[in-house]
């Protein structure tokens, strides 16, 4: 009896397992091996066919009088996911419905439909629901030992989102799959039941169904999709998480390939249409798309972005068997939407305001260039006859630029889509994408994300200053350079070295530096302005670069690196010398980091040296108040098995570091942020400001004894200068001043916490960092040191000058026979910045990634 006949008659366990085995078993007999598995699988049937039978009665009795057809019809999803802040406020719901468009079948290309078929049901017009090939072979595969394959139909799939829970791995739903699927064959045309499979299956980034998912993926209908975009799609449905395009471009491309090969082997396509249509594809893939890109759009979170992230997240750790978006979880999140309403308060202000400074700068810039050179220019183009050059009606064609994107084009697109004038339309959608490439280069976007110390809960994130637009998550992606606020993080393993101390003297003044290559390296700070002899409390407290890269020379590029690796939470790629170059200019900054890897990274200092791991889910229940996730409690238990294994430095040399943070709030690069706002109340901060190589980046990064913040202010597309007035400390540091002071209003007012041993405080000259003598006449401080690591020798700096300025002072005397000289006669007068740099970062130096060529000049941080 065929598989066919099963469409006409009852089903039978007995027929069904008498008829397979006659069809198998013969062929599969060759030896004593291949009996003794035919014997055991001939078990199997028997137990399997009285299993059937049972369910079989039951599941009977369940669908005696339904209507398969209208049931499937009339199917709607059931509850919205709720994502809700660690107060149990709603934050927002996640919905699947809205992003779903249906197509019919009919209307999509043949080669889309083989590609499905191709990867996930070979014999579909075949088979009457299930497929006897694949079920025995996957059977044969399990007694042999060989590897666990499926069977599932594109109709038992169906089956299964509609009438069994698939979270459940057991025969028993198994079995209703398969009964249901022959239902459905039953009651629906082949189509119809390949129609409501491709219209509501999961292709990744939050898009349900093929319309969805090509609109999101390609930009355009599913009704137009290629043979190469067909592939790319089918395999989403193995594992967007694995294959998605965006997120990991190397692997589906592999995958893709074995759609394709498939698709020539079955006749689907020839080989010259596959790799043409391959060829075409990667060749305009846009390899710079965001991997946080999603379909979730038009939603009205009160943190968009965190949402975006809770949702990626969710299918990582749900995927298979669930969908989010509508099977009613309720998940319990970290954020707190109270700081996040001040965080987005505050940085919606700080877009306003600083777009606002970079376009009075930008006009400055061009009205000096018009003003001064651009008739200079003219002359010369005229005189020498270089049309090249001429530069006359720049800003005419400017001004024409701008109304054109902001007024014509937009209209010109209403009128092609109300006509249907193909071309026309791709013109304007041409001018869209230019005009968001030039906005890219023109808008200063910005990002900021606060953890818990002891925790790492992500209590607030800010990808940037409009979510629709643009579903960019820069408090996770931006791969910028953090300029000077990675100073911190090498000199943490300094400290950790014993090799320096916070009192440890330094030079600042002009050096050449040598790598291992033998290059030469030679920072500069701004202005030229030098310091001499300094502290290295102070040189990091006014982002000094000399003396950093004595810092960095003095532990080495691998201690250096083995630090700053760990506590970004990048320690796997620690090796990538792209990301991490084992040469000086990573000491000012010169790497790729994220906001959300500075901030784990200041975090590690207040949480007394131990690894800060930023986490957004606490837990997640299903509709029936089931707890099936608890990420938090689980990362717990890890830790505890790990046995210390994440404490990265001690707790001394900790607060150490969170001790000389502090000074750079009291008297450097972040003194004149603390006085913007009037202080912080009582409440200690730390942390320290950043600014990379021509303006391009604004950092600052810092920690109260509850919260870490990390704040970056710059440019989507690299290049383009921020402009000498916004740097860290004053286009990043005032709004972060202003969020940390909002945010701790009502906490109560505790200090760091200090080790109870293994530090000493010790008073040393300031000029030195030596035991002080009665010549010590400019002063102490007191220090804090690890235990051992304290100085015991007393400082002789004073005494040397003195007696030198003595024995100079006699010399004079006798060459030019004067009786008296005055000491100071030999005292330097110091210059003094002008006002509007003091303003700036009260007269200090910031990184110079450039090296020795001068080109890098920024504000101090």
């Amino acid at each position: 009896m065929s598989v066919q006949g099963f469409r006409d008659i009852d089903f039978c366990p007995y027929s069904l397992t008498k008829s397979l085995l006659e069809h198998t078993v013969i062929d599969m007999v060759s030896d004593k091996k291949k009996r003794r598995r035919i014997e055991i699988i001939l078990a199997l049937c028997i137990i399997l066919s009285v299993i059937i039978g049972v369910v079989l009665g039951r599941t009977l009795s369940e669908i005696r009088n339904m209507d398969i057809r209208a049931d499937l019809q009339n199917y709607e999803p059931a509850l919205p996911s709720q994502i809700l802040d660690r107060n149990g406020n709603l934050i927002t719901e996640l919905f699947s419905d809205e992003k779903r468009e249906i197509v019919p079948v009919d209307e999509l290309p043949k080669h889309l439909l083989y590609a499905l078929l191709s990867r996930e049901d070979q014999y579909f017009y075949e088979h009457n629901g299930m497929s006897w090939k694949h079920f025995m072979r996957s059977l044969y595969n399990i007694v042999a030992g060989n590897y666990f394959s499926g069977f599932s139909t594109l109709t038992m799939q169906v089956a299964g989102a509609h009438y069994a829970d698939r979270t459940e791995i057991t025969v028993t739903r198994k079995i209703k799959e398969v009964w249901y699927a022959y239902q459905i064959e039953k009651a629906l045309t082949k189509n119809e039941i390949l129609g409501i499979y491709i219209n509501e299956v999961y292709f990744g980034h939050g898009t349900y169904g093929v319309e969805s998912a090509s609109q999101f993926y390609f930009g355009h209908s599913a009704r137009e999709i290629t043979l190469a975009e067909a592939a790319i799609l089918v395999i989403q449905l193995a594992s967007p998480a694995l294959y998605s395009p965006i997120n990991h471009p190397d692997t589906a491309r592999a995958r893709q390939i074995d759609v394709l090969d498939a698709m020539v082997e079955l006749g689907y396509c020839s080989r010259e249409e596959a790799d043409s249509s391959f060829t075409e594809y990667w060749e305009n893939f846009d390899y710079s798309r965001s991997n946080i890109a999603s379909a979730y759009i038009g939603n009205d979170s009160l943190a968009p972005y965190f949402s975006e992230y809770v949702r990626l997240e969710l299918n990582d750790m749900l995927y298979g068997a669930v969908d989010v978006n509508k099977d009613g979880y309720i998940v319990h999140t970290t954020l707190d939407l109270d700081i996040q309403s001040s965080a987005q308060k505050i940085m919606d202000r700080a877009y306003r305001e600083i777009n606002q400074k970079y376009q009075d700068y930008s006009d400055e810039r061009y009205n000096t260039v018009n003003e001064e050179y651009v008739n200079l220019v003219d002359l010369l183009s005229l005189t020498f006859n270089i049309g090249d050059i001429r530069v006359t009606g720049a800003k005419q064609k400017s001004i024409a630029t701008n109304t054109y994107y902001e007024e014509i084009n937009p209209t010109l697109n209403m009128l092609s889509s109300l006509f249907g004038l193909g071309e026309l339309n791709s013109a304007t959608v041409t001018g869209y994408n230019k005009d968001k490439t030039r906005k890219s280069k023109e808008t200063v976007e910005g990002a900021l994300i606060t953890l818990e110390n002891n925790t790492g809960r992500i209590l607030a994130m800010i990808g940037g200053s409009d979510f629709e637009t643009k579903q960019y998550n820069r408090a996770i992606d931006a791969t910028v350079q953090p300029g000077s606020c990675i100073k911190p993080l090498y000199y943490s393993a300094a400290i950790s070295s014993r090799k320096f101390t916070t009192a440890t003297r330094l030079y600042d003044g002009p050096v050449v530096f040598y790598d291992e290559s033998g290059n030469p390296y030679e920072p500069l700070n701004f202005l030229g302005n030098w310091s001499g002899s300094v502290r290295l409390r102070y040189a990091l407290a006014t982002s000094m670069n000399v003396p950093s890269i004595q810092v960095l020379e003095g532990i080495g590029f691998d201690a250096a690196i083995e630090r700053i690796s760990r506590m970004t939470g990048l320690y796997d790629k620690r090796n990538d010398e792209v990301l991490f170059p084992r040469g000086f200019p990573l000491g000012l900054g010169v790497t790729a980091l994220a906001p959300i890897n500075m901030a784990r990274a200041f975090a590690t200092f207040p949480n007394q040296g131990k690894e800060v791991e930023p986490i957004a889910i606490i837990s997640v229940e299903d509709r029936q108040g089931n707890i099936v996730l608890e990420p938090e409690k689980e990362r717990l238990r890890e830790k505890q098995k790990n046995n210390g294994e994440d404490q990265i430095m001690t707790p001394q040399e900790a607060y150490i570091m969170t001790d000389m943070l502090q000074s750079t709030v009291e008297y450097g690069t972040l003194a004149n942020r603390r006085r913007y706002v009037g202080g912080f109340d009582g409440m200690p901060m730390a942390g320290k400001t950043g600014t990379t190589q021509n303006w391009q980046d604004a950092w600052t990064v810092g920690f109260s004894p509850y919260y870490t913040t990390a704040v970056w202010f710059g440019f989507d597309t690299p290049g383009t200068s921020l402009g000498r007035g916004l740097t860290g400390a004053t286009a990043a540091g005032p709004y972060w001043a202003l969020y940390m002071k909002e945010i701790h209003t009502d906490l109560e007012r505790i200090e760091f916490p200090e080790p109870d041993s293994g530090l000493i405080r010790t008073r040393v000259c300031s000029v030195s960092g030596l035991l002080p003598t009665n010549d010590c006449d400019e002063g102490t401080v007191e220090e804090l040191f690890l235990v051992g690591t304290e100085p015991r020798q007393t400082c002789d700096i004073h005494k040397f000058e003195k007696e030198r300025d003595q024995e100079l002072l006699q010399r004079l005397q006798d060459n030019l026979l004067i009786e008296d000289v005055p000491l100071n006669a030999f005292d330097v007068p110091q210059l003094e910045l002008p006002d509007f740099l003091i303003e700036f970062d009260n007269g200090n130096s910031d990184s110079n990634p450039a090296g020795d060529n001068g080109d890098y000049n920024p504000l101090l941080d």
